[in-house]
């Protein structure tokens, strides 16, 4: 197959190679037990471990770090054959492939691998690791029990423990070997005294860290069925947080310590006290106020029947009589008011109508009436005779009278009366009057003719 043209875009760089092949490793290969003899080993300030396992073909770099390593390493050295189990990964830096170490023991302990891995296999094809048949942790127990060496480093770090956190809880040691070809046998039936006595409620089956001959024990089939047969539940703490055993998967629970298993079996009393001063504080509470509400009822069931009583019916219907009268006293009160104000404005309204009144309206609108028609006629006969005054000067001005003070006459016809102002219309011998300016003159007519004419 023709690889892929050149292109920058398809490119990558070694880190990133790198990376991916440690992704790949890392996921694609589940953690796993290795056999091999150990060479090239290098002991670094850090604390840290690198060595190469091999056999006859090939070889592999390890890296064991410090804060995995458990007990003294200051016996490895090239040449021992061990097994190691850890991850495959790669060390991008150098791309170097090399597997991570997690723990290490020596290779006379494969076999004991083995028939570890075939009966936990076995078991838990059986259902005794299900977790549907793990019981729970009593709250408190009444009575713990331990199935341990009574001269154990265990043992006094279980009490060291329980002692701090709730010392009141007592315990029950069943003493057995931990360690031995009889140990199993004697574990089971440490395990069997407790069941049939049935004095605890919780059983701790435990001992110290060791390599996996030492702690096999509770690898045993028989340990194994012991404990899954406990009616009650049973805690498993054997060796260190590292170390796994078959009695681990069949308990109930696995503590990584034995401190652990006391840390879990029991409560932090100061803690339970806190809560049940809280407790007792809430039930006091809610006792005052129980109590108080009992004494509220009693109370009003106190006025009810105080109430009931019949001097108190009589006491409040003298009260209701007494508030009716004083209702019905006021009423009267309001209503004479009322009634009061009314004939106040009735009265009012008669004398505004009586005929006594309207006379004396009358006489002063007479009066009034009079007064003003006095000054209009005084007024109105002033203006006539001013006026009367001013036609005057003005007729006098135009007066024939006053031309009859300069000499002339107004000459009349004396039988007619009419003003004669043709002396050809005036025939002789006519009567004529002369109007002078003082007195009048009668004559007749010699003769008559025009100015105009000799």
């Amino acid at each position: 197959m023709d690889p892929t043209p050149f292109s920058t875009q398809n490119a990558i760089s070694v880190s990133e190679l790198n990376r991916q092949v440690k992704t790949l490793l890392e996921q694609g290969i589940a953690k796993l037990w290795v056999e091999g003899e150990i060479s090239n080993l290098a002991r670094p300030a850090s604390g840290h471990l690198y060595f190469s396992l091999k056999d006859e073909s090939s070889q592999i770099r390890c890296a064991w770090f410090r804060q995995r390593q458990r007990g003294p390493t200051i016996n490895l050295k090239n040449g021992d054959q061990v097994l190691a189990f850890g991850r495959v990964s790669i060390y991008e830096t150098r791309g170097d492939y090399q597997l991570i170490v997690e723990q290490l023991e020596p290779a006379g302990e494969g076999e004991l691998r083995r028939r570890f891995e075939a009966l936990k296999k076995k078991l838990s094809a059986e259902g005794l690791f299900d977790e549907d048949t793990k019981q729970d942790l009593p709250e408190l127990p009444r009575r713990i029990g331990i199935v341990t060496s009574p001269g154990g480093a265990a043992v006094r770090d279980i009490l060291t423990v329980l002692k701090r956190r709730f010392p009141s809880v007592p315990v029950v040691i069943y003493p057995t070997l931990v360690q031995g070809e009889t140990a199993a046998t004697l574990i089971a039936n440490a395990i069997a005294t407790a069941v049939s006595r049935n004095e605890c409620d919780v059983l701790i089956v435990t001992r110290g860290g060791g390599s996996l001959e030492d702690l096999w024990s509770f690898n045993e089939e028989l340990v194994a069925r012991a404990i899954h047969e406990c009616p009650m539940p049973v805690v498993s703490a054997v060796g260190h947080e590292v170390d796994f055993t078959i009695a681990d998967f069949v308990a109930d629970v696995r503590a990584p310590t034995p401190s652990g298993a006391a840390e879990l079996v029991v409560p932090d009393q100061a803690e339970w006290l806190r809560t049940l001063s809280a407790t007792a504080a809430r039930i006091a509470l809610l006792g005052r106020r129980y109590l108080e509400a009992k004494f509220q009822t009693v109370d009003w069931l106190s006025r009810r029947l105080t109430q009931s009583s019949p001097a108190a019916i009589v006491t409040r219907q003298r009260d209701w009589l007494r508030n009716l009268q004083q209702i019905f006293a006021a009423s009267i009160r309001h209503d004479l008011a009322t009634r009061a104000r009314h004939l106040e404005v009735t009265r009012s309204r008669l004398l505004q109508r009586s005929p006594a009144i309207g006379v004396q309206r009358s006489m002063q609108r007479l009066s009034a009436l009079k007064q003003r028609l006095s000054g209009s006629g005084r007024a109105t006969v002033d203006r006539l005779k001013l006026r009367l005054q001013l036609a005057a000067r003005t007729l006098d001005s135009v007066s024939p009278l006053a031309t009859l003070d300069r000499g002339y006459a107004i000459v009349s016809d004396d039988r007619t009366g009419a003003i004669l102002t043709d002396a050809a219309k005036v025939k002789p011998g006519s009567d004529i009057r002369a109007q002078l300016a003082r007195g009048m003159l009668k004559a007749t007519v010699k003769e008559s003719g025009n100015s105009s004419d000799p």
